[in-house]
């Protein structure tokens, strides 16, 4: 019989991978109310759409209490993920997407769907009214004080983030600073054990779990007050479409990751052009010598 423990990475991917489940589980929950509030547009239906909402508030919330548990033991692994493709880590903030980053998905949203009503309504396709539901129906339908409530709330979040990168600038800045640096320029071995940079870097990495902890937080918190001003068929709309869009960057960060390690350099060509190109006079230089 195997062993059911795992380090604390394992640990932490095992998280990542059930959260990426349960999205994947949640797509089709919300794509099936979707097509029947638009089919029959009847209140019971909006009842059914802000309870599976709330569940996929409460899946968000349940993520960001395991992941702060698991930080605490090692936080540096979701500042870099082992798990994500580089790409994704390339677009990371804090452990995660930005919460202003869930304003530009509406915005996209309500212009790309206000786009495809007029082309619709140009072209005089039958029907569309029937499958579009009431008011209310998509993110194209956003009234003017909706707008206007999500433009408020987007300047406020962009607000606290430049407040927390500051927060993580610090601590980035702290290991080129006191006791680190100086212990690292006064040992004979470089990177020899030692327990005040052990006890150095033990602190930073609470400080950075903390740092994840209110970043998780604000994402939430985002989340659920954007949701808060769209109705429910605006508000399941976004979820879907920030879902496929984490899954799909995921899968299309995976996929390009792959294209990368199949593709075969030849390492000598590179390092010959480079030393070419470094051991060679520069241009500007050429030009004063002929001047001269």
């Amino acid at each position: 019989m195997g062993s059911s423990s795992k380090n604390i990475e394992q640990a932490q991917e095992c998280c990542y991978l059930e959260w990426m489940s349960l999205q994947s589980q949640r797509i089709p929950e919300l794509k099936q109310l979707l097509a029947q509030r638009r089919s029959h547009g009847d209140e019971d239906n909006d009842n059914k759409l802000r309870e599976l909402t709330g569940k996929i508030i409460g899946d968000f919330k349940n993520y960001a209490a395991k992941r702060a548990d698991l930080a605490h033991r090692c936080s540096s692994n979701y500042y870099a993920p082992t798990w994500n493709s580089p790409l994704e880590n390339a677009l990371i903030w804090m452990g995660g997407c930005r919460p202003s980053s869930f304003f530009r998905l509406v915005y996209a949203l309500c212009g790309s769907q206000t786009e495809i009503r007029v082309t619709q309504f140009l072209r005089n396709i039958d029907g569309y009214e029937s499958s579009g539901g009431g008011g209310g129906a998509s993110l194209s339908d956003l009234s003017a004080e909706q707008l206007a409530k999500i433009n408020v709330l987007h300047v406020k979040i962009i607000d606290e983030e430049e407040k927390m990168t500051k927060k993580v600038s610090s601590l980035q800045e702290d290991a080129a600073d006191i006791p680190i640096a100086t212990v690292a320029y006064e040992m004979e071995n470089v990177g020899e054990s030692n327990v005040v940079v052990d006890q150095a870097l033990d602190k930073q990495e609470e400080a950075m779990a903390r740092l994840l902890v209110e970043a998780d937080n604000l994402r939430v918190d985002t989340l659920a007050k954007i949701l808060g001003i769209l109705s429910p068929v605006q508000g399941a709309d976004f979820l879907l479409a920030g879902k496929k869009l984490h899954l799909s960057m995921h899968e299309w960060g995976t996929m390009r990751d792959r294209r990368r390690r199949d593709c075969m350099v030849d390492t000598e060509v590179i390092f010959d052009a480079c030393t070419t190109v470094n051991s060679g006079p520069r241009p500007t230089e050429t030009t004063n010598n002929e001047r001269n």
